[in-house]
């Protein structure tokens, strides 16, 4: 038998069959073959509807050939140094340019046991599987009935009927419809593993300023606890002038006083510790009351940042890709509801035997099948599916939209954290000037105090402004840690978009471990 394609789409229509042949009886098997081909033949006619997807342009200009706030264009102005050559990226376990092995540590732990990241994992697990349901509706369904019935009329013999029949229902995809339904569905897993990895740097960079910032709450520990020490000797020397009539009780006042202020604020320290740690408990997995961070002061500074040049950052973010991604997706639902305004073929055939007697329920005699191609078309549906359109192309734009405004917010926040790395580095060594001033000034007004040109009161004015700067030593030490973690965030990590699965990977059945239910 030939087959030939008619006018229009999916039509397969039998070449030279005499009516003799086409009353002979045939075989399920042959009747099966026929389905088969008249279903390959309506398969390859099929067309695809819709709007082609091109990845749209970012953003209305081209990018820069370097970011604007790269210390490499403030000459002269000293402090952070970004990493030679320019365009060299961060890859894999971007947290090792700190080369702390405490939060090197931390990471793995982090990487292994955080519940947020693995609760994206597994929204990615499902949108592997949603492709796959999507993908089952390109192929026939495939249903097997067997029955068993004995009844009896009163007055008659009783009756036995057995009957088992094979059902095969297939609707073909003539439009493109499942197709794009696959395809979406394949965008929004690429979308779903994009959105794990956006979470998986987010936790990483979150555990890394929290750690920065214990650090910092740990060296100003330090300086509290010489602070209240030197403030001890003060006042056990003022009580002792005061003792031998050579000052007056408002100095032992006023260093009392200032002992006392120093221990309370040392006190508060200690909250702020003691939330950032149990903060990281949480992010590693563990529980808080059986989680503890060493003291260690911080001491390091920012590493030169391989920060690269703009045109990469489109590439280096994974929420700009799931964004693109997103686009994709709404594309492919613009053609799925273009294919609602084309007539639908359905080819359904069934085949079985039925007898009254299990010895003759596989005879040749026995034998039935039936076949019933149908289509149908929506004549009138009152604008649902111009609607429906509509409803899609919005979706489509709104992406798109979405996407651009994710590439400036990219952008900015680049920009954003290099210049505060920048201006914090050269406020650091501003800082660390004034605090040298500062314990000059302290020196000079002790040894006025000492000689009685000056009451106390100066030396505790002169204390405070030391104290104030080298506090504010240390809060810029760690805003600056803390500006520098975010701008490898903002750079993207070490991810960039080749290690986003394609849609053939998103398309694999998971393994056993990956769709195993966890206890």
């Amino acid at each position: 038998m030939s087959f030939t394609m008619e006018s229009g789409p999916c039509r397969a229509v039998p070449n030279n069959v005499n009516d003799d042949a086409i009353h002979e009886p045939m075989t399920f098997f042959q009747y099966s073959l026929r389905i088969g081909l008249c279903m390959a033949f309506c398969l390859l006619a099929g067309c695809l509807v819709g709007p082609k997807y091109k990845t749209p342009a970012a953003t209305t200009e081209p990018p820069p050939d370097s970011y604007k706030e790269t210390p490499a264009n403030y000459k002269g102005a000293g402090g952070w140094k970004v990493a030679r050559p320019q365009d060299a990226m961060l890859r894999g376990d971007w947290w090792k340019v700190f080369k702390d092995a405490e939060l090197n540590s931390l990471e793995k732990q982090l990487n292994i046991n955080d519940q947020n990241i693995k609760q994206f994992f597994q929204n990615f697990m499902e949108a592997r599987a949603l492709v796959g349901e999507a993908n089952a509706q390109l192929y026939p369904a495939l249903t097997a009935n067997a029955s068993f019935t004995r009844s009896r009329m009163p007055g008659a013999v009783p009756i036995t009927s057995i009957l088992s029949v094979l059902d095969v229902s297939w609707e073909p995809d003539l439009w493109g419809k499942v197709r794009n339904a696959v395809r979406a569905a394949r965008y929004n897993a690429q979308l779903s593993a994009a959105d794990l990895e956006n979470e998986r740097l987010s936790e990483q960079a979150s555990l890394a300023m929290l750690l920065f910032q214990i650090r910092g709450q740990d060296s100003l520990q330090r300086l509290y606890n010489e602070t209240i020490a030197a403030d001890r000797k003060a006042l056990d020397y003022t009580r002792a002038q005061y003792e031998t009539g050579i000052t007056d009780e408002i100095a032992v006042v006023e260093a009392t006083n200032t002992l006392q202020n120093a221990q309370a604020t040392s006190t508060n320290i200690g909250v702020a510790r003691a939330q950032y740690e149990h903060a990281i408990a949480v992010l590693v997995g563990k529980v808080a009351s059986n989680f503890s961070i060493p003291v260690k002061v911080l001491e390091s500074s920012p590493p030169p940042i391989p920060v690269g040049v703009p045109s990469q950052l489109l590439e280096r973010r994974p929420d700009i890709a799931a964004a693109e991604r997103a686009m994709a997706a709404a594309n492919a639902q613009i053609g799925m509801a273009y294919a609602a305004y084309y007539p639908a073929l359905t080819l359904g055939a069934q085949g079985g035997y039925g007898s009254p007697t299990f010895s003759r329920l596989f005879n040749a005699s026995d034998r039935t099948w039936s076949f019933g191609p149908s289509a149908s078309e929506t004549i009138f549906d009152a604008g649902l599916r111009n609607a429906t359109v509509h409803q899609y192309v919005a979706t489509y734009n709104a992406a798109l939209a979405g996407y651009r405004q994710n590439v400036l917010t990219a952008f900015q926040q680049v920009e954003d954290y290099l210049a505060q790395v920048r201006l914090l580095s050269r406020q650091l060594l501003q800082q660390r000037q004034a605090e040298q001033t500062a314990e000059k000034y302290v020196k000079l007004a002790m040894d006025r105090y000492q000689t009685g040109i000056d009451p106390y009161v100066n030396v505790v004015t002169a204390q405070t402004t030391l104290l104030t700067d080298q506090q504010a030593v240390i809060v810029v030490q760690v805003q600056e840690m803390v500006a520098s973690v975010q701008l490898i965030k903002a750079l993207g990590g070490g991810w960039d978009r080749s290690q986003l699965p394609t849609p053939s990977q998103v398309a694999k059945t998971p393994g056993k471990a990956e769709s195993a239910i966890q206890q």
